[in-house]
C-alpha cells in the first residue's frame, strides 16, 4: 500500500501578505485584528484591537514617562531647598523615589516585550487568513474559534493565567533584582540612586567584598559537596542495612527514620540548636559521663570555625539521610536478582556486588536527584540560618561568619547594618550563574541524560 502524499499549503511571507493582500490584510499591519474582524472572527479580532488600544493609551499616559524616568532613575538625587517663585517662599524638594521608578521601568519594558510578541501573533493570524483566502481553504467562524479554545487550543487557554502570574510574580521580581546590581542602591542611597554599570560587580569580585566573597564561595562549595555526599552515602548504607536478610521489622525501622523527615525542618533545626547549645543537653550528658571536663562550644559565637562547620554537616545528615534512604530502598527492591545471583555464583563477595552492581545502579537512577540536592545545598538557607546564624563571626569578613553560605551572606547584606542592596543583587546573579553552569554541565554528563 502506498501512502497518499499530503499536499501542504505553501506558506506566505509577510511581504507577500502586504503586497498581495486585501485592504484588511494591509490594515492589520497597523490595526491589530483588522483582518480577523473582516473575516467575522469577532472575539479574536476585537481582543487584538482592544489590546492595542489599551497599550497605546497606557504608553501615552504613563509608559513613555516610566521609560524616561527609568533611564535616569529620577532627576532629583538628594533633598534640597529651592525657591518657589509662584508662592514666593523656599520649599524643601524631596529626592526622587528610585525604587518605585526602577520597578515601574522594568514593568514597562516587560509590557513592551509582551506587546511585541502579541503583535507578532497578530501578523501570523493575518498571514494565515491571507493563505486560506488565497488557496480557497476553510476559514474558521467565530463559533469555531471559540470551540477551539476548549479543544485543540485548550493548552493555550489553560496556560494563559499561569503565564501571566509567572511574569508578574517571578519574571518581574527577578529582572528588578538583576537591575539593582547595576546601581549604587545601598544604605547611603536608600531613596534616590543611580545607574553605575558593573561597579557593584567589581566591588564583589575585586573590591572591598572580594576578601569575603571568595572564602565564603569556597566554603559554600565544600558544604554543598559534603552535605550531598554524606546524606547520599549514608542513606544508601542505611537502606541496604534495613533491606538485609537478617533484619526483622523492616517497616518499623523505615517508619522511625521517616518520622525524622516528616517533622518540619525548622522545628528539627531549632531543637538541634538548643541541644547543641553551650549549656544544652549534649554538653551536660558528656560532662556527666566524664568524656569532657568543660562544655564544647559547637555553634556559638566563640566556637571554633572547624567544629562549627563539622557540626552543621552532621546535623544536615540527620535531616537528609532519611530522604536518600527512601529513594535507595525503592531502587534496591527493584534490582535485578539474576545479576546478583550470577555474581555470587562467580564467587563475588558482598562488597564486590555492592561496588559493581548495587552502587552503580543506585547512582545511575539518583544522579539527577543528586545534582538537584547539590544545587539545593548551595542555596540551603535554613540549616545555616536556624542552626548557627552564620556564627562564629569572622573579623576578616564583611558581614559574614565562618559558617555563612553565599545565600545567608546575601541575607546579611540586605538586612544587616550595611544594607548593600546592589551587592546582594550581584550575589544573587552570581549564585544563579554558578548553579546553572554546574547543573547544565553535570546533567549532560549523567548516564540518565545520555540514554534518555
Amino acid at each position: 500500500m502506498f501512502k497518499k502524499k499530503v499536499k501542504h499549503t505553501p506558506a506566505a511571507t509577510f511581504r507577500e501578505v502586504w503586497s498581495k493582500g486585501d485592504a484588511a490584510n494591509k490594515l492589520s499591519f497597523f490595526v491589530m485584528g483588522a483582518s480577523a474582524i473582516k473575516n467575522k472572527q469577532w472575539v479574536k479580532g476585537f481582543a487584538y484591537l482592544i489590546a492595542e488600544i489599551v497599550f497605546i493609551a497606557w504608553m501615552a499616559m504613563s509608559g513613555v514617562g516610566a521609560l524616561g524616568m527609568f533611564a535616569s532613575l529620577g532627576p532629583i538625587k538628594a533633598k534640597k531647598v529651592v525657591f518657589d517663585k509662584a508662592q514666593g517662599i523656599y520649599v524643601t524638594q524631596q529626592p526622587s523615589d528610585s525604587v518605585v521608578i526602577l520597578l515601574f521601568g522594568v514593568f514597562a519594558l516587560i509590557l513592551i516585550v509582551a506587546f511585541i510578541g502579541l503583535y507578532y501573533t497578530n501578523l501570523r493570524v493575518n498571514r494565515k487568513l491571507y493563505v486560506e483566502k488565497r488557496d480557497g481553504l476553510h476559514m474558521m467562524s467565530n463559533s469555531e474559534e471559540l470551540k477551539s479554545l476548549l479543544n485543540e487550543n485548550l493548552h493555550a487557554t489553560l496556560m494563559t493565567l499561569p503565564i501571566a502570574l509567572i511574569v508578574l510574580f517571578t519574571v518581574l521580581p527577578t529582572l528588578y533584582m538583576i537591575s539593582m546590581a547595576f546601581t549604587n542602591y545601598d544604605s547611603k542611597h536608600a531613596i534616590a540612586f543611580s545607574w553605575t554599570g558593573f561597579k557593584a560587580f567589581g566591588n564583589v569580585l575585586s573590591g572591598d567584598l572580594a576578601g569575603t566573597f571568595f572564602p565564603v564561595l569556597a566554603w559554600t562549595l565544600v558544604w554543598a559537596v559534603m552535605a550531598t555526599a554524606t546524606t547520599f552515602f549514608f542513606g544508601v548504607l542505611l537502606a541496604m542495612l534495613i533491606e538485609s536478610n537478617g533484619i526483622k521489622f523492616k517497616g518499623v525501622w523505615r517508619t522511625l527514620f521517616v518520622i525524622v523527615f516528616a517533622v518540619p525542618q525548622f522545628v528539627s533545626l531549632l531543637m538541634m540548636a538548643q541541644f547543641l547549645d553551650l549549656q544544652g543537653p549534649l554538653n551536660g550528658l558528656l560532662m556527666n559521663i566524664g568524656l569532657i571536663s568543660h562544655p564544647i562550644n559547637f555553634i556559638g559565637a566563640s566556637a571554633s570555625p572547624l567544629i562549627a562547620r563539622i557540626t552543621v554537616i552532621v546535623v544536615n545528615m540527620w535531616i537528609g539521610i532519611p530522604v536518600s534512604m527512601l529513594v535507595s530502598t525503592a531502587i534496591i527492591q527493584n534490582l535485578p536478582e539474576d545479576q546478583i545471583e550470577a555474581a555470587r555464583l562467580d564467587g563475588a563477595n558482598a562488597f564486590q556486588i555492592f561496588r559493581s552492581i548495587t552502587f552503580p545502579q543506585i547512582l545511575f537512577v539518583m544522579a539527577p536527584s543528586l545534582i538537584q540536592q547539590f544545587i539545593g545545598n548551595i542555596n540551603n538557607f535554613n540549616v545555616i540560618f536556624l542552626l548557627t546564624g552564620g556564627m562564629p563571626m569572622n573579623n576578616n569578613y564583611n558581614g559574614a561568619g565562618d559558617t555563612d553560605l553565599l545565600v545567608t551572606w546575601l541575607y546579611n547584606l540586605v538586612f544587616g547594618q550595611t544594607q548593600r542592596y546592589n551587592a546582594s543583587a550581584v550575589l544573587g546573579i552570581l549564585i544563579f550563574i554558578i548553579s546553572a553552569t554546574f547543573s547544565l554541565f553535570a546533567y549532560r554528563r549523567t548516564n540518565a541524560f545520555k540514554e534518555g
